[in-house]
């Protein structure tokens, strides 16, 4: 994996067991190192392919003015799980808090504590739908294929569904909805999702094409995020019965943007076409 480091982020902070420590403040210095891929960043050359380290700084000292607490291992602890919330694309991060105005009755030049934690997993919804070829076995061998890169929590049963939209004349689609928990981040998993699509000859020419394979990212937690490449939730997911019929025949008490999807379900206005295999 690679890092990205940051050392020296210091700001006065009110942190200790003695009373003057909150009272009066003193310094703390804060290093921290980020394991992050910053494979798409180098390619891109886009600062939102890759970790703001400016604004990692930041929250670094918002999370040092912070509390107060009485150890530093809890301030390192809020530090961490802070930048591991802000951004998913960090798989694990280490710091360390520097106290060297610590009162301790001896010569001394700086008491630190180092921790490293790790990204939490994410539940991710993935819908695939395929037209061309053998859709079935296609859908098949894409679900074994995001299970090797992630684990499955649940698919849902497939489903036969009229084309919406795009050319006319196209085949009935195959469609199925997965349930997956991983620890890649959004942007990570819908690179994924584009493999496994290229795997199987996907391509893009002509918006609502016929084809082999298509594998959309739904939801991911309750994140929500709008940038070049990636909405979340999907931003047409709510109005898709294609989508919503598999997921709520999967969990039925699953929710979408504070909805139940089987109630989105039986309103979207191409739900009366599918079929249930």
């Amino acid at each position: 994996m690679d890092r990205i480091s940051i050392y020296g982020i210091s700001a006065t902070g009110y942190h200790g067991v003695f009373e003057h420590e909150k009272r009066d403040g003193q310094e703390f210095i804060i290093d921290v190192v980020l394991h992050v891929d910053i494979t798409r960043a180098a390619a891109s050359d886009n600062v939102l392919d890759t970790v703001h380290y400016g604004e990692v700084s930041e929250l670094v000292v918002e999370q040092i003015k912070a509390g107060p607490w009485d150890l530093i291992e809890k301030l390192g602890s809020e530090i961490a799980e802070a930048i591991l919330a802000a951004y998913p694309s960090v798989a694990t991060i280490d710091v360390v808090v520097h106290k060297p105005q610590a009162p301790i009755p001896v010569p001394f030049s700086d008491v630190t504590i180092s921790l490293t934690r790790h990204q939490k997993q994410h539940t991710a919804i993935i819908a695939l739908g395929a037209n061309l070829g053998d859709p079935q076995a296609t859908l098949a061998a894409a679900v074994q294929e995001l299970g090797a890169e992630t684990e499955l929590l649940k698919v849902s049963p497939l489903a036969i569904t009229k084309p919406v939209g795009g050319p006319p004349d196209q085949p009935d689609y195959t469609n199925q909805v997965v349930q997956v928990r991983t620890r890649l981040s959004p942007h990570e998993l819908l690179d994924l999702c584009q493999s496994i699509e290229a795997k199987h000859h996907r391509t893009r020419e002509v918006r609502w094409e016929a084809r082999t394979l298509d594998l959309d990212l739904i939801a991911y937690d309750q994140l929500r995020l709008d940038d070049e490449r990636l909405t979340l939730p999907h931003p047409r997911a709510a109005i898709r019965g294609f989508v919503l019929a598999p997921w709520s025949w999967m969990d039925p008490d699953a929710v979408l943007e504070g909805q139940l999807v089987s109630r989105l379900a039986a309103e979207a206005a191409d739900t009366k076409d599918i079929i249930r295999l």
